[in-house]
């Protein structure tokens, strides 16, 4: 049992869900994009799962362009796929749809007015599997400046006040999150360090807000990824 795993951005790692797939043995094949590395066939793993970067799915870069290349090959064969914010841009990319800017840059815990960024389950997203067993409203981490305008076969899960298309499905098995549910405490202290975008605001700001509700998100996201892995017929 094998999952693909691809890093857009050396410091953007697999950070929870990767703790959760060596805790249960199941072999994570890396590959750092920032190294142009080729991108091998999703088709021989039982999941494929892209992560954020600064980069925008609009590039037309050599990692941009094979990495829409493969996502597209993924869904059309049914491989369970995760991607995480650039992860969800670049799938609704690949599968049709558009990448524009959003009125507004979500960075962080809370929005301009000290509101915390949240996830608004639509009716699809209570009924699917990925979600099963958490609450309709969940608080999420953002990093990005971009959306994604889905088509009219992409079902949207979550919503969000300041950026509507939250969490999209494709298919049967992809799954995009435009926020990160991924956060350790370590990575976000070096996300602090060297994101342009986080060090504009106040690192103790930051890390108190994260503080506050820790315990939540990450109990969110070990059964965000359960859930996806169980969907892959991994657990």
């Amino acid at each position: 049992m094998s999952v693909l795993i691809i890093k857009n951005c050396a410091r953007e790692g697999p950070g929870i869900l990767g703790e959760i797939l060596s805790i249960n043995e199941i072999e994570q094949h890396i590959i750092e994009l920032e190294n142009n590395t080729d991108i091998p066939s999703p088709l021989d793993h039982e999941a494929f799962i892209v992560q954020g970067g600064p980069a925008s799915a609009n590039d037309t870069t050599f990692a941009i362009r094979q990495e829409i290349i493969k996502i597209k090959e993924a869904v059309m064969a049914d491989v369970p796929y995760l991607g995480i914010c650039l992860g969800m841009q670049a799938l609704v990319k690949a599968c049709g749809g558009n990448i524009i800017s959003n009125p507004i840059k979500e960075i962080g815990w809370k929005d301009f007015e000290g509101r915390s960024f949240l996830l608004e389950l639509t009716q699809a997203g209570i009924n699917d599997p990925v979600f099963k067993g958490l609450a309709a409203t969940l608080p999420i981490f953002h990093l990005h400046q971009e959306t994604a305008k889905l088509t009219d076969n992409m079902r949207l899960l979550a919503t969000g006040k300041h950026c509507k298309n939250q969490v999209v499905k494709v298919g049967k098995t992809a799954y995009g999150f435009q926020g990160h549910a991924e956060l350790t405490e370590s990575m976000l202290d070096n996300w602090l360090k060297e994101d342009d975008n986080l060090r504009q605001l106040t690192s103790e700001e930051v890390k108190r807000d994260y503080f506050a509700v820790r315990e939540e998100y990450e109990n969110n996201a070990k059964k965000i990824f359960t859930n996806f892995l169980r969907i892959a017929d991994l657990l």
